[in-house]
């Protein structure tokens, strides 16, 4: 084993969370820094093309590319799970889609017992991150390192959607992420005059060359270094080789939902049967390592075009493709600066039971099988639709003491009776929308579900046997102040001593939306945090 010199603190991690902490904690010249990737650098064409999401999204370089295990409540499935493993994390390989989530899910934590942080009290960490192309402003930040950009143009398409979403009920909304979410529209994108603009970009591009800030890639962390419950260090294997780098202050886990509960589990920290059966000796008995699993189950509505405006008849020829890179390269325009989706709506699919948006859409001017696959030979476009809150809960625990290994990983979607009920009124919501005055000319067909599944049973076993991620896993490690709470409200693993937390694992519940900015933002925060906590001794 080859150990390194020691670091005041050690980041696990540089997706989206762990960009920021290195980030921002480097900004003091007197602080060392150690960031540890497991996955190369972030230098394909295809993480910086925004296009490209349709190529990273299977890639064994940069993506972890893993698996459920077979699901009971989606009849067997394996549900793929693809996760960033490269400068970004899922920042670089993702939709781009910056949403915050509602107000109430933020105040939601704080009335769970985790205060600092209700919407009033985040809301200045989004502000702070963002650089936003609206402007400074009482939602936006015109200075942050993280830039966040309109969708240049309009699509036919879009707003063909837009107003049938009106038709039935659901306003026009220019910005998800100002004092309303409920509407239709445009999202907003994390890219800059074209290209993809990841947390790496944003916040390591100016920090590479500090002389405290060590980034080490390929460095596929495999356990804590304990000195009884207190983390001061971290092993890794890098180059076929273990290695162990040591700190004096904290080691910060940002590996994401998946991986930061399952080295917790791998270093003795978690529920105290599940470590005695894989015979890791018990450090601290934490029972709710890896419980609280949340997810964002995708159905996904798949229909033909009555018109060859789709992104389809542009990748379906040479001469679309030509016309559409000479876009790219003429103006950074078109459908290689905007990826995938490009509409969006938020609205109650169970008006009676919601005071909020229930479920999420995402309207893309493509169609395939699934995200990220090759395009149909036709026409067509998707929409895509969400629960925004399930009940479902699932839990991440790892197989063996392998850390090399993929833990069990099992969500449970569909598993309570309202997330059914949602799943087949968000169906029936996307039906509504398609079969509007303002859609119907744009509509050949609908292929999935298709008109033969009409009964509320037949449109859950279409949910069951077609439902997907939206790859937001969260909640694995929640802050709170129960019984199966893993972080206090500072992020801190209780119990332990000099360990944190900084991902979307330490949400106690899922937001309403796309989970990269608010990662983001608890990284600003848990930096602040993590600061007053020094001072403090």
């Amino acid at each position: 084993m080859q150990q390194n010199t020691e670091f005041d603190y050690i980041v696990v991690g540089a997706g989206s969370a762990g960009c920021v902490l290195a980030g921002r904690l480097s900004e003091d010249p007197s602080v060392r820094v150690l960031l540890l990737e497991a996955g190369p650098p972030d230098r394909s064409i295809w993480i910086h093309l925004p296009i490209g999401y349709g190529k990273t999204m299977w890639s064994d370089a940069y993506n972890w590319r893993f698996e459920t295990d077979p699901q009971p409540t989606m009849n067997g499935r394996r549900i793929y799970w693809p996760r960033g493993r490269t400068l970004g994390g899922s920042s670089s390989i993702n939709g781009l889609i910056y949403i915050r989530g509602q107000r109430e899910d933020y105040d939601r934590w704080a009335d769970l017992g985790n205060s600092g942080w209700s919407y009033n009290e985040v809301l200045p960490y989004f502000i702070r991150s963002e650089c936003n192309q609206l402007g400074a402003g009482p939602f936006h930040g015109g200075a942050g390192p993280l830039k966040v950009s309109n969708i240049g143009s309009q699509h036919e398409l879009i707003e063909a959607f837009i107003a049938g979403a009106k038709q039935n009920g659901v306003p026009r909304n220019e910005d998800f992420n100002g004092a309303v979410q409920e509407g239709a529209g445009y999202y907003q994108l994390n890219t800059d005059k074209g290209w993809r603009f990841s947390a790496a970009k944003a916040y390591l591009k100016g920090a590479r060359g500090r002389p405290n800030l060590c980034i080490e890639t390929g460095a596929f962390a495999s356990g804590l270094i304990m000195e009884g419950r207190r983390a001061v260090g971290v092993r890794y294997r890098q180059d076929g080789v273990i290695k162990s780098a040591r700190c004096s202050a904290e080691v910060l886990l940002a590996a994401g939902a998946i991986q930061s509960p399952q080295l917790l589990q791998l270093s003795g920290i978690g529920a105290g049967t599940l470590l005695q059966r894989h015979g890791i000796p018990v450090v601290l008995d934490a029972p709710g390592v890896g419980e609280n699993l949340q997810d964002h189950l995708q159905i996904r509505l798949s229909y033909e075009c009555a018109r060859p405006i789709t992104t389809n008849d542009q990748l379906n020829s040479w001469f679309g493709q030509f016309k559409i890179g000479l876009q790219w390269l003429l103006f950074r325009t078109g459908p290689l600066a905007v990826g995938i989706n490009q509409g969006g709506c938020f609205m109650r699919a169970l008006p009676q039971e919601s005071v909020t948006p229930d479920i999420q859409f995402h309207v893309a001017t493509l169609s395939a099988d699934m995200a990220g696959g090759k395009v149909h030979p036709y026409s067509g476009f998707t929409l895509s639709v969400c629960q925004l809150r399930p009940e479902s809960r699932g839990h991440i625990r790892i197989r063996s003491n392998d850390p090399f290994a993929p833990p069990e990983m099992q969500p449970n979607y569909l598993s309570t009776e309202l997330d059914c009920r949602t799943a087949v009124a968000a169906v029936k919501a996307a039906r509504a929308i398609a079969q509007s005055e303002a859609m119907q000319p744009y509509v050949k067909r609908e292929v999935k579900p298709g008109p033969q599944l009409d009964s509320d049973e037949q449109l859950l076993e279409f949910c069951r046997n077609n439902g997907a991620t939206i790859f937001h896993p969260s909640g694995t490690c929640k802050m709170g102040t129960d019984a199966m709470a893993v972080l206090d409200e500072r992020l801190r693993v209780r119990g332990a001593a000099g360990l944190r937390v900084v991902d979307c694992s330490a949400m106690p519940t899922l937001v309403s939306g796309n989970t990269n900015a608010p990662a983001i933002m608890m990284a600003e925060k848990a930096v602040d945090m993590i600061r007053e906590d020094a001072v403090r001794g």
